[in-house]
């Protein structure tokens, strides 16, 4: 895999620095974005690996990120790993409903950051879903 950018829209320090820490050394990019706009903006010129999405984030709206990665040509095929809050299952249904690619518990991402990012990003011979 040539693209080892990794769209992140997570404003979270603490994840942002796990997520960081777990993918750097493994040679992967990446790029912040902090608003909804940012996101499809830096989605469709960038042509990221993946994106990672926190469906809790209060500083943007996730539901509309999806909406505008999934509904422009050049990001709808742009694998999604997003994470929530577990409990909220109206939330998790509604991700996978706008095409997320893959929504973990913000535990089991924080547990198993590097794996989830190359199951969606389809490294290791394992495809992507």
């Amino acid at each position: 895999m040539d693209n080892k950018t990794i769209l992140v829209a997570v404003s979270d320090v603490f994840f942002y620095t796990k997520l960081r820490d777990a993918l750097k050394p493994q040679g992967y990019l990446l790029e912040k974005a902090r608003t909804q706009d940012e996101i499809s903006e830096k989605a469709g010129a960038l042509r990221p690996a993946a994106v990672i999405l926190n469906i809790n984030d209060e500083t943007l709206d996730a539901f509309k990120a999806l909406e505008a990665l999934k509904g422009d040509d050049r990001s709808k095929t742009i694998p999604i790993l997003a994470f929530a809050n577990h409990e909220e299952v109206d939330n998790w249904k509604r991700a996978q409903q706008l095409g997320v690619t893959k929504i973990v518990s913000r535990n089991e991402f924080s547990a198993r950051t590097l794996q989830l990012v190359q199951e969606v990003v389809g490294v290791g011979g394992v495809p992507a879903a």
